[in-house]
């Protein structure tokens, strides 16, 4: 084989490595990094307690965060906006965010919250621009946990180095309060959280154009997850499904996030779909060697 032949295999064998193993996480986004924010209204006592049962480290870095606060992030640098989602009047719930490596998706542990399940909070920080990320809300006593979302979004621009945009925020905040609420009104938490993500899931691969659109996929979940909703239900459902389809979102990312989410990729190495790639890249690979040394 010539030397020129041999260097071209090479870089085919390199290219092919490059493509299949896993990308290095952005130098502004560092894997491992872990940021917490606590609730401006917990007792010193408290504050600790919550710290020992996140497991965080004593030098990692705090946000406090209070019912103030939370309204100038989500209605733009103004304290005149309304409350969290749901209402909290106290700022208890806590969160520690830790940044993963690419493809993991987002992870949620919760405790001691009444409204917002594991799936919710996961839904809603998608809708935010939030990926691949540990999290861990939590509170000294029972709370609705809708504040906690935000003091996510803002430990994750701490850990990231990324700004999430003011509409963004407000979608994801909007998301969880319709959520929750069709939660509390069909009486299944989990099932209300399966329907954002199926309605979500739907919007990413057919990325309507209008809000009938939208209207039509909403309906469609509905009927599928046997969800009776109201001309109200449906009205509320699809305005901020709407303006969640015209954020500034990568498609095929957030796609397979939600997969993920629904737990429906499972191992990847295992997978039929990551064998029949496998199987085409070899081949390929086969065809070209075939082609470089005339065998």
């Amino acid at each position: 084989m010539s030397m020129k032949k041999s260097s071209i295999l090479a870089l085919v064998f390199v290219f092919l490595f490059a493509a299949v193993l896993p990308q290095t996480v952005s130098a502004d986004a560092v894997t491992g990094k872990t940021v917490v924010t606590l609730g401006a209204d917990l007792t010193p006592e408290q504050r600790q307690s919550i710290l020992q049962e996140m497991k965080a480290d004593s030098n990692v870095q705090t946000i406090d965060v209070g019912i103030d606060d939370i309204r100038q992030y989500l209605h733009g640098g103004t304290s005149t906006g309304n409350a969290p989602a749901g209402g909290d009047n106290k700022a208890y719930s806590s969160a520690k965010i830790t940044l993963t490596d690419p493809g993991n998706g987002i992870k949620v542990q919760a405790n001691n919250v009444t409204r917002v399940t594991e799936q919710m909070y996961a839904n809603a920080l998608l809708t935010a621009g939030v990926q691949d990320a540990d999290v861990h809300v939590t509170s000294p006593k029972p709370v609705t946990g809708t504040a906690a979302l935000t003091g996510i979004m803002m430990a994750f621009e701490k850990a990231s180095n990324k700004q999430i945009s003011q509409e963004q925020r407000q979608v994801a905040n909007e998301e969880m309060k319709q959520t929750s609420e069709l939660g509390q009104k069909i009486g299944d938490k989990d099932k209300a959280a399966e329907f954002m993500t199926q309605v979500k899931d739907e919007i990413a691969k057919q990325q309507p154009k209008s809000k009938e659109e939208v209207r039509d996929i909403i309906v469609n979940v509905a009927g599928d997850l046997n969800i009776n909703l109201n001309d109200q239900d449906i009205n509320n459902i699809t305005n901020v499904m709407f303006q969640f389809s015209q954020l500034n979102i990568d498609w095929d990312s957030l796609g397979s996030q939600l997969e993920k989410l629904k737990g429906s990729l499972g191992d990847l190495a295992n997978s039929e779909e990551a064998q029949g790639f496998l199987d085409k890249i070899l081949a390929w690979l086969s065809d070209l060697i075939h082609s470089l040394t005339g065998k």
